[in-house]
């Protein structure tokens, strides 16, 4: 059982990379993204107001995004598990290395990818002419840089400075095949 994180800045690639491994390792994916676009989908109060704060580009409170990944975490036990845009901050952190003392369970490895804000602003643009999703407008791109600067990045350093053996650092630039390929390197070495 293995089980992974993946940091990264908005469009840097978390989600195509994990949900490639978790196909490779046959792991459960759990994108935090996804679970809340879902969510949205059904409209009630929760959904309009998730709506709401990531179509403008905020982040989800971490008690919203904690209980959904507890409840998650738990029904995948004995499974392993990829976590992709979780924790986003150091609150979330706390509260995962919480959950996963209480069930027994580690962190195997951490990939942060890592990459330039013009040629993310270029992939996420492009995705949302493929997508066409809500979050993936010029302002909100914005918003959500800013946002990952500010949170999610001092979360990536601290599991980098807690967890030196497990955090590697991935050129985001790479050709998507290119990043599968090294991750898998790191797989396969440890």
């Amino acid at each position: 059982m293995i089980n992974i994180i993946f940091f990264g800045p908005p469009g840097a690639g978390k989600g195509t990379q994990a949900k490639i491994i978790s196909e490779y390792l046959n792991l459960s994916h759990l994108s935090t993204g996804e679970i809340l676009r879902k969510k949205i989908l059904e409209k009630d109060n929760l959904a309009i107001e998730l709506k709401k704060i990531m179509s403008s580009g905020k982040l989800v409170s971490d008690d919203i995004l904690n209980s959904i990944v507890f409840s998650r975490l738990t029904n995948e036990k004995d499974k392993g598990f990829i976590l992709d845009g979780y924790p986003r901050s150091l609150a979330q952190a706390k509260y995962l290395n919480d959950c996963l003392k209480k069930i027994n369970y580690k962190i195997d490895f951490i990939f942060n990818i890592q990459i330039n804000f013009n040629i993310l602003k270029d992939r996420i643009l492009k995705r949302s002419s493929e997508e066409s999703r809500d979050d993936d407008k010029i302002d909100v791109i914005e918003t959500r840089y800013s946002e990952y600067l500010n949170t999610t990045e001092k979360v990536s350093q601290f599991y980098k400075e807690q967890n030196p053996n497990i955090f590697f650092d991935i050129d985001g630039k790479l050709k998507i095949s290119q990043i599968t390929k090294e991750i898998k390197e790191i797989l396969k070495k440890s």
